[in-house]
């Protein structure tokens, strides 16, 4: 029996499932711009941290800067700085690889704080907007570049699709898919057959098929053509029902689209009135830096990203850029493990 078969036999565990704001907790104190989260077996969080590394958050609460740069960045602009850690995977010996927004390139930082660069241009130019970074079950790196601007704030609007998809495969570095409206973090399914990409100002989720080589091929939307009013999603993860968990940043909500494409609004944390307003300017061309934080929650101001984590994987932390601490919930079904658990 296949996974599709199965699935019509048992419940959706997500099935009528939403939170309040009371369902919320929160780990950590102090954190800057903590975008994206990555989680271990024993409970340590580890976030990217503006002040140039990631912040280190033990079950007990005890916290550490990693970096080589901790007295930089606490008030840089969160898109505009110059030292932006942004996206985080662990490589296979527990280094840490950052997407750094602010650099414009891919870093690998040991637990030292130690940082190197591994990637800041391709085919002589520039990354642009580096977002995310990905390691799968073949040791391959997958990079997502929002866009070739120099700077976020160049491209929200609805005309502009210049992201793209990078993979390192040993020493072949290549560009996978490309005319992405503004790529932000993408992941692979359980099986690794389907890579899925959070397209920000396309508004929707899309997947593409992963071939042996890593090719990617045969884009098309998966859920909803628009995720609505501000519908900007950024962080997505996979649960191990095959939901795929996501967030609409600047529109305030976390969602689930479900195997068969439905979507489900899991939380609602969002400003009507300013989603409203965000929409009008960015249809225009117009929606500034200013005007896209105008809503924000009360929860996780700009939420980013959903991360599963805990000794079940069922600890659900939310990654915000304007939260200094982690806000977290219990979901009602385990997430899908990454790949170095």
């Amino acid at each position: 029996m296949t996974k599709g078969q199965w699935r019509q036999y048992i419940k959706n565990p997500i099935d009528d499932f939403h939170l309040t704001k009371d369902d919320f907790k929160f780990i950590g104190h102090d954190l800057y711009r903590p975008e994206c989260i990555l989680t271990k077996r024993d409970g340590t969080l580890w976030c990217a941290d503006s002040r140039g590394g990631v912040q280190k958050i033990l079950p007990d609460g005890t916290q550490e800067l990693i970096s080589d740069n901790k007295h930089t960045g606490k008030n840089q602009n969160l898109l505009t700085g110059t030292d932006l850690p942004n996206g985080l995977c662990f490589a296979k010996n527990g280094d840490i690889y950052i997407a750094n927004q602010g650099k414009g390139c891919l870093e690998l930082m040991d637990l030292n704080g130690n940082r190197k660069t591994i990637l800041d241009s391709f085919e002589g130019k520039p990354l642009g907007v580096i977002n995310f970074v990905l390691r799968d079950k073949k040791e391959r790196l997958w990079v997502s570049v929002s866009t070739r601007h120099k700077l976020v704030v160049e491209v929200m609007k609805p005309d502009v699709a210049d992201g793209y998809i990078i993979l390192i495969d040993k020493d072949t570095i290549r560009i996978v898919a490309d005319g992405i409206a503004l790529t932000n973090e993408i992941r692979l399914d359980k099986d690794e057959n389907y890579m899925y990409i959070s397209e920000t100002f396309g508004r929707r989720i899309s997947r593409m098929k992963v071939s042996d080589n890593g090719d990617l091929h045969d884009r098309e939307t998966f859920g909803p053509s628009d995720l609505g009013p501000a519908g900007f999603p950024d962080g997505i993860a996979f649960d191990s029902y095959g939901n795929l968990w996501g967030t609409i940043t600047c529109g305030e909500r976390i969602f689930a689209i479900t195997p068969e494409g439905d979507l489900r609004i899991i939380f609602d944390d969002r400003n009507v009135e300013a989603c409203k307003k965000i929409d009008e300017e960015f249809f225009k061309g117009t929606l500034t830096q200013e005007m896209i934080f105008s809503g924000l929650g009360s929860i996780a101001p700009a939420i980013a990203s959903i991360n599963f984590g805990g000794r079940n994987l069922d600890t659900v932390y939310v990654g915000s850029l304007f939260e200094t601490r982690i806000p977290y919930f219990t979901a009602p079904v385990a997430g899908e493990p990454p790949v170095w658990w």
